[in-house]
């Protein structure tokens, strides 16, 4: 207690003498001492950045919330370590953009719905306002009716960026014409409503909407999208050309009659062979259905996340001298999540970090804005007290301290009620066995197999969409507008603020 009070007077003398007090204390032999000081060092020196953007990236990580931030930062270097023979911590590490100087967090409800979907939630950040799940860029209380007066629709930034003669350029891991990457081209009152197939029925299809593959391609603010790439190509093809379309209609080719200097691309081959400054608009369709998950994709046959975002940057910042707008989504992290494999879901979200820093390195932050952020969260929990280092996939073995659990089976993890080990992450809900990549889930792996099915408190067809906030991390021109806990229809207006739009 003495020494406490000598240090306080000391302390109090310096300041009254006018001079900055002197941290001294024991702590700063600790590490992590050191860590806040070089922490606080980079804040206070953050880049200020030119107000207008000529550019705006939007990354999407769907079904990212902030469990699997955490859970997939451990996993990003526990896994790089594994595949080294060496062996981290994790717990320590940093995603590429949660080093971006500037965070929010973002409310992502629905209009009608506590727990949203990615359609609503995607259509908030496109539009500027919040609508009901599983509307596309529908105002709440538009109808069906709506098909028949386009001009009534809310503008998507992608359409008013098209009318100031800007680029604009979609990415995705799954299908072009699914929730997050319609959101930047397409109107429907229904999700479902892909293609002209069972997902939009006869009955639907009376109101007038064009579905939404159509809507990509016949595109009409502008000169079209000019860069869409991910999987779906079922929905753009006639079912005797493979497709799943019972129209008849081979978009594709209505997409390569539109713009005969275009470039269709249809496998990874055909994408590494385009340069990025060759003229014309690209869409690239590289799987019938989504594209396959990072850990079992075949290279030869479909490019990585990375790989498209980097082309499409190079692409875009080559043909755009008025800028671009692009979205990119990390999309394959819901579906694992949505068949409670964590093992996918993480090394997804570890692939759309690699995206994300590849796409930093291209590019000039004074010009463009970059945010990451998700569209909602899932039910992903991490809990048990297990000890630091703990496999992030693996059972739980408790701190010394033994807190949590009933007792350690014979292996010394932690064991529930019933005698079971207890892993780290786990689910709400979800399916208790399915199949992915045609590879069977089984919850009697290893709980760090990528074919494990994690535990969950209820039993369902597919695990369910968590509405906890999401986080939002910036850079770039008008970054400094991310901050405290905003509506998920603002990142519209931060977006908008930065390209100078009034």
């Amino acid at each position: 207690m003495m020494m406490t009070r000598a240090i306080l007077a000391a302390l109090l003398m310096t300041a009254a003498a006018g001079a900055a007090p002197v941290l001294t204390t024991s702590a700063t032999q600790d590490p992590y001492w050191q860590v806040g000081r070089d922490t606080l060092a980079t804040r206070l020196h953050v880049v200020n950045r030119p107000a207008h953007a000529k550019n705006v990236i939007l990354f999407i990580g769907d079904g990212m919330g902030i469990s699997t931030i955490t859970a997939a930062r451990i996993f990003d270097a526990q896994e790089r370590a594994r595949k080294a023979g060496t062996k981290a911590l994790g717990e320590e590490n940093s995603l590429s953009f949660e080093k971006l100087p500037f965070s929010a967090l973002v409310k992502t409800y629905n209009t009608d719905a506590q727990v949203p979907d990615s359609a609503g939630t995607a259509s908030a950040m496109n539009t500027g306002i919040k609508t009901r799940i599983g509307y596309i860029n529908f105002r709440q209380d538009q109808t069906a009716t709506a098909c028949a007066t386009p001009d009534a629709w809310p503008r998507t930034l992608a359409e008013i960026a098209k009318g100031q003669g800007m680029s604009v350029g979609v990415v995705t891991n799954t299908r072009l014409t699914h929730a997050t990457p319609a959101a930047v081209y397409a109107h429907v009152p229904n999700r479902n409503w892909e293609g002209a197939d069972a997902t939009f029925p006869a009955k639907d299809r009376a109101a007038g909407c064009p579905d939404i593959a159509s809507q990509l391609v016949n595109f009409r603010f502008g000169n079209g999208i000019d860069l869409a790439m991910g999987g779906g190509r079922a929905k753009f093809q006639p079912k005797d050309a493979g497709g799943s379309r019972d129209d008849g209609k081979d978009l594709v080719a209505v997409w390569s009659a539109r713009y005969p200097a275009g470039h269709y691309l249809g496998d990874a081959a055909a994408l590494r062979a385009l340069k990025p400054t060759t003229a014309g608009p690209v869409l690239g369709l590289f799987s019938p259905d989504h594209m396959s998950y990072e850990t079992d994709r075949d290279a030869a046959k479909q490019p990585s996340l990375t790989e498209m975002t980097t082309f499409a940057i190079a692409r875009l910042a080559a043909s755009s001298p008025k800028g671009y707008y692009l979205m990119i989504e990390g999309g394959r992290i819901d579906h694992a999540h949505h068949a409670s494999n964590p093992y996918r879901a993480l090394s997804e979200t570890q692939q759309f970090s690699q995206a994300i820093a590849a796409a930093l390195k291209q590019i000039n932050l004074d010009e463009t804005l970059v945010l990451v952020t998700a569209d909602h969260s899932h039910t992903l929990t991490i809990s048990g007290y297990p000890q630091r280092g703990n496999d992030i996939l693996g059972y739980i073995r408790p701190t010394p301290a033994g807190e949590g659990g009933d007792g350690l089976d014979e292996d010394g993890d932690s064991i529930d009620d019933h005698g079971q080990p207890m892993t780290t992450l786990g689910y709400q809900s979800g399916p208790w066995s399915g199949t992915i990549e045609g590879q069977k889930l089984s919850p009697r792996l290893a709980p760090t197999d990528k074919n494990y099915i994690s535990d969950k408190l209820h039993g369902t067809g597919s695990e369910s969409h968590g509405g906890e906030d999401v986080a939002l991390f910036a850079t770039g021109p008008s970054s400094n507008l991310v901050g405290g806990v905003i509506e998920q229809n603002v990142i519209f207006h931060i977006m908008a603020q930065a390209l100078g739009w009034q």
